[in-house]
């Protein structure tokens, strides 16, 4: 058994130990070896883990707010003390080098220290009411039951972002983590475990492995999951928006990025060039903010495509548990298909490749970091590919490019370098990106916690992570008392009988 499971305590978990015949495999992605084999949820574990939650949820509701936060506290503690070894183990498990993984893992800490504070500012309204000695006023209350589904390339902080919040607002959470980063999920639903057993709290965190897609349905479909939170690509979120609609309930979505960056012929190509190698290699290009478009003013393509190449040169890949290296590995070998796929497209489309766009021949699931010449009306370019290509091209005109950028379905992040304070207002206005995030002389890639997460069109719906994105997981209640003897009627009515 590796040790980063011994040292996180999850070797011997019943998700590890418990005997049957549905076991499943975790892969190395560096390797292609098998981590561990997992035993999946069963249909009845799934379904007494839902009562048992909606079960919760009745008491939990009740419990007062900065007493949720407290629990949420208390599980940050103890991330903290294993933030190394969480750290290694989403390296192993899903391929992240070990400085973004233990960025990841500092952000269901920063999520937890955000939730906290949270917790004692869940605010209404108090409201003036038309009528003589009436008062109205607003409050929120819990939601109930809140499930999570999450992606691969984020294994523990989205969970985090989502479950957090829900919790200091009194809901209940059921996490389904990606097959690919169970490991990730068991290891912090065990710090949960543990601290609720340690302080006598109710199950308010569970966790489901599912051994089916039947159960997966169920689990979109249960009318007991008040609010559905979704991450992963628009095709799948589309299908689950719905179902979710139809059965009125609510959803965050989350779901695919087409994220691109301008740099006009004033930018600072000191900032600009380290910006674009994060965002568009960090992750090996499997982050929903990973930037995928690159416009470049003519006046500087040829000297930035020049330095762009020259950086991508010094680009370290390989064991992303060395920290070396700068790139680790795609999560399997169906997201090695697809990035050769994307290019073999981009060729016949014309696409002329700048550098990159190999397979690297070594155990494991890693390719070369790509540039590649395109015209954004292509539809490979219009695509999401879950890899490390970055497609570049060139602009005249500044508002041109601003179209361009925004001439895509989706609608996540968006980035401009420019010293012109005018052409930067121009990209914040509402002429400009339509992306949920735009930044200025900074990436795509590394959302702070505090500020709402979420994009547009395509990209899904919803907030998460900061601000007033709390509001999601309670609703919302309108309140009128009268204290007068009398009974007057809104809006002036007459109803005497």
């Amino acid at each position: 058994m590796n040790k980063v499971l011994e040292a996180l305590n999850i070797d011997q978990s019943p998700w590890l130990t418990k005997k049957s015949n549905q076991k499943f495999a975790t892969e190395n992605p560096s390797t292609g070896d098998v981590i561990a084999e997992i035993v999946p949820t069963t249909c009845d574990e799934y379904l007494a883990i839902l009562d048992k939650s909606q079960t919760t949820f009745l008491l939990w509701r009740m419990v007062p707010a900065p007493k949720r936060g407290e629990l949420v506290r208390l599980i940050a503690e103890k991330v903290r003390a294993k933030k190394n070894e969480l750290a290694e183990l989403i390296g192993l498990e899903v391929g992240k080098s070990f400085q973004e993984a233990l960025g990841e893992v500092q952000e269901v800490i920063d999520m937890a220290d955000f939730a906290i504070g949270q917790a004692r500012m869940l605010y209404g309204k108090t409201l003036h009411s038309e009528r003589p000695l009436h008062r109205m006023y607003e409050q929120w209350q819990p939601l109930g039951v809140v499930g999570v589904i999450t992606a691969f390339n984020f294994p523990v902080a989205v969970w985090a972002w989502n479950a957090f919040l829900a919790a200091i607002c009194g809901d209940t959470v059921i996490w389904k983590p990606s097959k690919t980063a169970a490991l990730c999920a068991i290891a912090l639903q065990k710090i949960c475990d543990d601290v609720m057993r340690e302080h006598n709290f109710p199950a308010v965190f569970s966790l489901i492995i599912p051994e089916s897609g039947a159960i997966t349905d169920s689990f979109v479909d249960n009318k007991k999951i008040a609010l559905l939170s979704f991450t992963g690509s628009s095709a799948i979120g589309r299908q689950i928006n719905q179902r979710v609609a139809a059965r009125f309930g609510k959803i965050i979505l989350e779901c695919s990025g087409n994220n691109a960056i301008i740099i006009d012929e004033t930018a600072d190509l000191k900032l600009a060039i380290p910006a674009v190698l994060f965002s568009a290699v960090g992750t090996a290009g499997q982050r929903c903010t990973t930037t995928r478009r690159l416009f470049i003013h003519e006046k500087i393509y040829d000297e930035l495509v020049k330095n762009l190449v020259s950086a991508y040169e010094k680009i370290k890949i390989g064991d992303p548990l060395d920290q070396q290296n700068h790139m680790g590995p795609l999560i399997n070998q169906q997201a090695v298909v697809d990035f050769e796929n994307a290019l073999m497209v981009a060729k016949k489309s014309g696409a002329k490749v700048l550098y990159g766009g190999k397979k690297i021949n070594a155990p494991g699931y890693f390719v070369e970091p790509t540039l590649i010449a395109a015209k954004n009306e292509w539809d490979i370019v219009q695509t999401e590919t879950f890899a490390p290509i970055l497609y570049v091209m060139k602009y005249k005109d500044f508002e041109t490019a601003i179209e361009l950028q925004n001439k895509v379905p989706q609608g996540l992040s968006s980035a401009c370098f420019t010293a012109n304070l005018k052409q930067a207002e121009l990209f914040l206005s509402a002429r400009g990106s339509d992306c949920g995030i735009a930044n200025i002389n900074m990436g795509t890639s590394g959302a702070e916690i505090g500020g709402a997460f979420g994009g547009e069109k395509e990209t899904g719906s919803g907030r998460e992570a900061g601000s007033d994105a709390w509001q999601q997981y309670m609703r919302r209640q309108t309140n009128m008392i009268n204290w007068s003897n009398e009974l007057p009627l809104a809006q002036g009515i007459k109803f005497d009988v």
